[in-house]
This record gives structure tokens, C-alpha cells and sequence, in this order.
């Protein structure tokens, strides 16, 4: 327990002033001061021997009470272990906050440009590191995990084939059953085999899957790296000098550029199956016209354009994924915000991926 006596203008402070003794230390205190008028209060604290935060407030509040212009207080002949622990607890010497500067209208269109210049930097450097690396890969494999290829194409595709397979599904048995109305209106029965090849090789599978493998694989790219920037391991891979965008990235490049294209083969497949059950069972088609009519449809080029574009959103979600992944802030805040604009991203530069090369791909498809 702390212990006060007072002298003239002096008050020793000794003991331990923890919060068992702070109530009765700080009446004491206020009673000395309501009967001594001295322009200057000194408190010697040379006996104390040890002092908790709450010991620590009670001399903020004495000091921020009891001064004023015409009275001073000074804490006097501190022992370095409570001068130790007045510097960590205190708050009476911190420095107020400062208001927020307010930014005109054109800084803040400077620092947006800025801002957006510096990140398309980071971008295009990041994108040249993985192609590089990607490409060294295939050739040198020093600086890369042992099986880790394997192990992120299994990750990345072959787990991906449940969910991928069944939304394909549902995709071409919608889609089927949404036109069937419509052709049977005019006897073209036959043609919804015609719709459902063609519009599941060169846009619904190539685009559905890449929406799947982004929204699930993807985010766990993204928040794999975000984990590992924030918890140092990305530093700790340059410290032993080994390159994070060869160690951590390049695997899953080639994973997910491989599997991507298998992924596609197989939502092509499943959404045809759809189509083809509404066929046989609502438009009452036989399984060998289905097949016929889809057969003489399509050409090569329709294969070839799903699998290109497939690649090319392969590439769009890894690149998404390790540059939010590489860019976080902050704790695991940082980490799950940054995961959400992975995902965000990639589902709006694959759309706009699909558009800019349907266009290129319309101009020279043939008249079926």
C-alpha cells in the first residue's frame, strides 16, 4: 500500500501505489491542496518502490487537476524503474491529434492519376516476373518446390471438377429448356443442338469456368499470398535468396494453365449433356439426330476458340490474384479485403477479356 505525509509545500509518496491505494491517496491529496495556497506543489516520489497504470492516472489526474496559472506541480527524484514506467503509461505528454488536411479537388485527381500510374507499373513488372519465370521454369527447375506443380494442379483443377461440372450442367439444361419453348413454336426442334454446342464451346464454358475457378481458386491464391506478405514469409523466401514470384507463383501459373483448358473440356461436355437430356425428353428428339445435327455444326474453330480463351482467363486470375495478393496492407483485415478485390477483379477483367475477343473472333466466323 502507498503511504503520503506532507511537508510544507513537499508530499512524499512512498510504498507501492497500485489501485488498492489510489482512493485514499487521491482524497489525501486533495485535502492538502484545499488547505495549501503555495504557488508551487512538489511531490517527491523517491520512496515509492513500484507503481501500476492505475498509479500512473492517478499522477496524470493530480498534475491535470490541481495546476493552474497562479500553482505548479513537479513530480521530483523519480526512481528509473517508476520513471520507466510514467514514460509507458502516461498520457499527459502525448501529442494531440492532428486534424485532417482536406485535399483540394485537382490534389486529389494528382494523387489518383499517381496512384493509378505507379500501380500499372507494379502491374506490367509483375506480369514480365511471371512470364519470365514461367518460361525459365520449364527449363530450370532450381528454386522451385519439388511437386509442386503437381500439387497445384490438383489443387486448382482436379478439385475444381465437382462444382465446375455441376454448374456447367445446370447451365446447358437452363439454357436448353429456355430456347426449347421458343423453337417448338416454329418445328426447329433439331436446332437446339445447333445453340447448346455452340454456345457452350465458345462462350458458356470457357466463361462459366473461369468464373468458378476465380471466385474458388482464385481467392485461395490471393489470400495464400496476402498470409504470407503479412506474416513476413515472402521476406523470409527473399532472405534466403529465393525468389518469391519463381518459389510461390510460378507453380500455380503452370497449374492453372494446364488444368484450366482440361476444365473447359469438361464444362463444354457436362452443358451439352444438359441440352441433349432436354432434347431426348422435352423436344422429343432422338439421341442419334441430337448427336448428327451436333457433329455436322460444329467445326475446329469453335474448339480452339473456348480452349484460347480459356488460357487467356488462366492467366487473367493467377496475375489478379498474386498482384492483391502481393499489394496488402494491414493485418487480416488487409488479407480478406484484399481476397474480395481479387475475386471482384478477376470476374470483371474476364468479362471484359470475353468481350474483347468475341469481337475479335465475330468478324470471321463462318455463316452456319
Amino acid at each position: 500500500m502507498a503511504e503520503i505525509s506532507i511537508q510544507k509545500n513537499i508530499i512524499y509518496l512512498s510504498g507501492e501505489l497500485e489501485v488498492p491505494s489510489i482512493r485514499s491517496i487521491l482524497e489525501q491529496v486533495k485535502n492538502a491542496m484545499t488547505s495549501n495556497d503555495v504557488p508551487q506543489i512538489i511531490f517527491d516520489l523517491s520512496e515509492l518502490t513500484k507503481i501500476d497504470s492505475a498509479g500512473v492516472a492517478l499522477l496524470d489526474e493530480i498534475k491535470a487537476r490541481f495546476s493552474a496559472p497562479d500553482r505548479s506541480i513537479q513530480f521530483l527524484n523519480t526512481p528509473p524503474q517508476i520513471q520507466e514506467a510514467i514514460v509507458s503509461f502516461s498520457i499527459v505528454d502525448l501529442p494531440a491529434e492532428s486534424a485532417a488536411i482536406r485535399k483540394s479537388f485537382f490534389e486529389s485527381i494528382g494523387e489518383r492519376v499517381y496512384k493509378t500510374i505507379t500501380n500499372s507499373g507494379d502491374l506490367l513488372f509483375l506480369i514480365a516476373d511471371i512470364f519470365y519465370w514461367s518460361i525459365i521454369g520449364l527449363f530450370r527447375r532450381k528454386g522451385q518446390r519439388e511437386g509442386s506443380f503437381i500439387q497445384q494442379s490438383v489443387l486448382i483443377g482436379v478439385n475444381a471438377f465437382a462444382i465446375v461440372g455441376l454448374i456447367s450442367f445446370l447451365i446447358g439444361f437452363i439454357l436448353a429448356l429456355q430456347s426449347a419453348a421458343q423453337l417448338r413454336q416454329f418445328g426447329a426442334n433439331i436446332f437446339i443442338a445447333d445453340l447448346i454446342g455452340i454456345a457452350m464451346l465458345k462462350e458458356m464454358g470457357p466463361m462459366m469456368t473461369a468464373i468458378v475457378v476465380a471466385g474458388r481458386s482464385g481467392s485461395a491464391i490471393a489470400s495464400e499470398i496476402a498470409t504470407m506478405v503479412v506474416t513476413e514469409e515472402i521476406d523470409a523466401l527473399k532472405t534466403m535468396s529465393l525468389n518469391p514470384i519463381r518459389y510461390v507463383v510460378v507453380p500455380k501459373f503452370h497449374g492453372i494453365t494446364l488444368t484450366m483448358p482440361l476444365l473447359t473440356v469438361f464444362s463444354d461436355f457436362l452443358g451439352i449433356l444438359g441440352g441433349f437430356i432436354i432434347g431426348i425428353t422435352y423436344l422429343q428428339l432422338s439421341a442419334t439426330a441430337f448427336l448428327n445435327e451436333l457433329v455436322t455444326v460444329l467445326i475446329l474453330k469453335d474448339v480452339l476458340t473456348g480452349l484460347f480463351k480459356s488460357v487467356i482467363f488462366a492467366w487473367i486470375i493467377i496475375i489478379v490474384a498474386c498482384y492483391f495478393g502481393l499489394k496488402v496492407t494491414g493485418g487480416s483485415e488487409g488479407v480478406g479485403k484484399a481476397t474480395t478485390a481479387s475475386v471482384v477483379a478477376s470476374i470483371f477483367f474476364v468479362i471484359v477479356a470475353d468481350s474483347i475477343l468475341g469481337l475479335i473472333f465475330y468478324f470471321n466466323q463462318p455463316i452456319y
